[in-house]
């Protein structure tokens, strides 16, 4: 999980880990896969079991635009759901916007918002404040990790009654009436309150598995005692495992293509620092405004250099 890999980290940096550790949940088959691909149906399957919520027309804030929050907003936008973000980071932030959605601060929207999605790893994302001033009937859930998100301790007080409508669903009762609908008292909705699809589950766990392996069978002194991401070309491999359930045919480079392009035909395909993006933008105002973007960063580059 992310709080496990953080907390590996800590470890590292603290110069306490005992034992060589592989970080999973940052390699491309788990970040690109797990994250955005199954939270983005299992963000729906969640909601429907639980609410029955219709999204057409819903104001949704999703809290958070890394990868499992991209697939949350590529769910709900497409069932007319409108989407908007809260995020700390500009890069993020700038992808969203560029995506078609609004960043907003949550405090400037809480009065108007229909549905909250938490999806960022850190705690407190909603407050008590924020639960006091939105409106009745609204839902509150989270898919970030943990159960921190939601600050669900502070709703635990005498003046607010608890109402449990059905498995994993309380109504949160507030004395003049108000009601909020807290999902899965604040943990993971995708491990609460929907099914988790077995290909993305499989995708996972061969990366888990080839993870132990390779710590395993790794010569004496290739790992010391720190944090090491899972081998590019590993990556691959658990893709190209499960290729086959689509029928996809893979184009192989010739030596003169491979020599070109200076890989090994066999791969990996990519370098360390290549990211997979998720959303490809094509249109000729977009091309203008990355060339805009590049501009700026190499403005950056010689000034500091």
């Amino acid at each position: 999980s992310a709080m496990f890999q953080v907390w590996l980290y800590q470890l590292s940096k603290a110069g306490k880990l005992c034992v060589p550790a592989m970080n999973v949940n940052d390699s491309v088959t788990k970040q690109k896969f797990d994250n955005l691909y199954c939270c983005r149906e299992s963000i729906l399957d969640g909601l429907k079991r639980t609410t029955d919520v219709m999204f057409g027309g819903k104001q949704m804030v999703v809290c958070g635009y890394g990868e499992v929050g991209k697939g949350c907003c590529a769910a709900l936008k497409a069932l007319g759901a409108v989407v908007s973000i809260t995020e700390i980071d500009p890069i993020c932030a700038l992808q969203a916007c560029m995506d078609g959605f609004r960043v907003v601060k949550l405090n400037e929207v809480i009065r108007q918002v229909d549905v909250i999605i938490t999806c960022t790893g850190n705690k407190n994302v909603v407050t008590r404040d924020q639960l006091d001033r939105m409106k009745n009937g609204s839902i509150v859930c989270n898919m970030g990790h943990s159960n921190t998100e939601i600050d669900v301790a502070s709703l635990r007080t005498p003046e607010l009654t608890w109402e449990r409508v059905r498995s994993q669903v309380d109504h949160v009762i507030w004395p003049d009436g108000k009601r909020v609908i807290l999902l899965a008292e604040g943990r993971l909705l995708n491990l609460s309150c929907s099914t988790v699809p077995t290909f993305v589950l499989s995708i996972t766990a061969t990366t888990q598995a080839l993870a132990l392996i390779e710590l395993y069978n790794a010569p004496e002194g290739r790992y010391k005692q720190d944090v090491y991401l899972l081998p590019k070309k590993m990556d691959e491999y658990v893709a190209s495992l499960h290729l086959t359930t689509f029928d996809a045919h893979l184009t192989e480079l010739s030596d003169e293509q491979a020599k070109y392009l200076g890989l090994n035909k066999n791969g990996p395909f990519k370098p360390n620092y290549y990211r997979y993006n998720s959303v490809i933008c094509c249109n000729y105002e977009t091309k203008i405004y990355k060339i805009s973007i590049a501009i700026a960063v190499d403005i950056l580059l010689l000034g500091i250099s």
